[in-house]
């Protein structure tokens, strides 16, 4: 891949008390970079659902290429959500056609596992938008499975919460127990087992 491109990935669903952790690579050239901006591509967190929803497929029609990879609760509690995160962001370049000669990471932690080319940047999901497009992608990919795993896990309002640790969550799993897929770590943590 060249210089005229830029390579970013984002992780969702680090702080979950529930479901896995995705994380999303989207590469975008400079013509495609500069047309998403225009259309509102920005930090997942500071968009409405409707508006990330509506961007979506302007986001992969514009992608270069793009990937999504996940870590399982049963990884995170295994090795650490900060490991856990890492593979799903392996997983997720591994997804690309071409491996990257840089990629630029939302946030401070390099990527370990990663041994190509690589710059962390603070809050870069407001910064550069390959990072704001994958954090999107990731953000609408991991609640659209948590709507759907509202189906098996009833009572724990998923489609609300998304696996956070909301007041709502933390009553349901007083009332109805822990699922095989809440992060038993956290909720050690918290003293809920």
């Amino acid at each position: 891949m060249n210089d005229s491109i830029e390579v970013g990935i984002d992780e969702v669903g680090k702080g979950c008390i529930f479901g896995p952790v995705f994380s999303s690579v989207v590469v975008l050239t400079f013509k495609n970079n500069q047309l998403l901006k225009k259309l509102g591509v920005n930090d997942s967190k500071k968009l409405s659902s409707t508006k990330r929803n509506s961007l979506l497929p302007k986001i992969l029609e514009l992608s270069k290429d793009w990937g999504i990879g996940q870590s399982s609760v049963r990884e995170i509690d295994q090795y650490g959500i900060r490991h856990a995160t890492e593979l799903s962001m392996i997983r997720a370049i591994y997804k690309l056609k071409l491996k990257p000669s840089k990629i630029y990471i939302d946030g401070c932690l390099p990527l370990s596992l990663w041994k190509g080319k690589q710059e962390n940047i603070i809050k870069g999901d407001s910064k550069l938008t390959s990072i704001a497009a994958a954090s999107i992608l990731a953000k609408v990919k991991r609640d659209s499975l948590m709507i759907r795993l509202e189906e098996y896990y009833k009572g724990y309002i998923l489609c609300k919460n998304k696996g956070y640790g909301t007041s709502d969550h933390f009553l349901s799993i007083n009332q109805l127990g822990i699922t095989n897929m809440h992060r038993k770590t956290f909720l050690k943590k918290l003293d809920l087992i």
